[in-house]
């Protein structure tokens, strides 16, 4: 979880993990607003946050087109999904301190009373479009494991994370392990002397 400092809170790279943590939230075919709106607390959203069935529905389809940039193999891939989503969802870049209550940042949503959907799609694709500037990579994967649809930010300069968390990648590596074993160890017995 972020921490109180403004700048820690409305980073880049907070604001992708945000991303991800709502794409995988507003994943459910009927996603529990409170749940949703515990995910914006987490990331530094300030309360109290009221999400209603409307809002939460749109907000699921704003996350639809954001698990595209997360499933992107390449950079290209990941930058041509996120210039069609700019193009399409996204206004003009402007500086907003909400009336004075935070300090000067940038938006790409229409105003400071933007709908929920529209406010996550337009912050999302911003952080994910400076994260792939950035870096030159993908912003993001899809979770390698077979059973696990979340997506994560993927970070960092050591190997490139393949999984979302450490219990899908142990989970995967047990049955990677169990099913070498019972596909070469079932008549591994010895028999004894006759």
């Amino acid at each position: 979880m972020p921490d109180d400092d403004w700048s820690t809170r409305h980073s880049v790279l907070t604001t992708a993990r945000r991303t991800a943590a709502l794409v995988n939230a507003l994943a459910d075919d009927r996603p529990d607003p409170d749940e949703v709106a515990a995910v914006l607390l987490a990331y530094g959203e300030t309360g109290p946050v009221e999400l209603g069935p409307e809002e939460v529905t749109g907000m699921r389809a704003a996350a639809a087109p954001l698990r595209e940039v997360f499933a992107a193999a390449t950079a290209d891939g990941a930058a041509a999904v996120l210039n069609r989503l700019l193009r399409e969802h996204t206004g003009p870049l402007r500086l907003t301190s909400h009336g004075g209550t935070a300090p000067w940042h940038a938006h790409v949503d229409r105003d400071d009373d933007a709908p929920w959907a529209e406010w996550l799609l337009a912050s999302s694709c911003m952080a994910l479009a400076v994260l792939l500037w950035d870096r030159q990579r993908p912003p993001g994967r899809t979770c390698a494991s077979d059973s696990c649809r979340n997506v994560f930010v993927a970070q960092g300069s050591g190997p490139e994370r393949r999984y979302c968390s450490r219990r899908c990648a142990t989970r995967e590596r047990v049955a990677a392990h169990r099913g070498r074993h019972s596909a070469g160890g079932s008549g591994g017995a010895a028999e004894g002397p006759a």
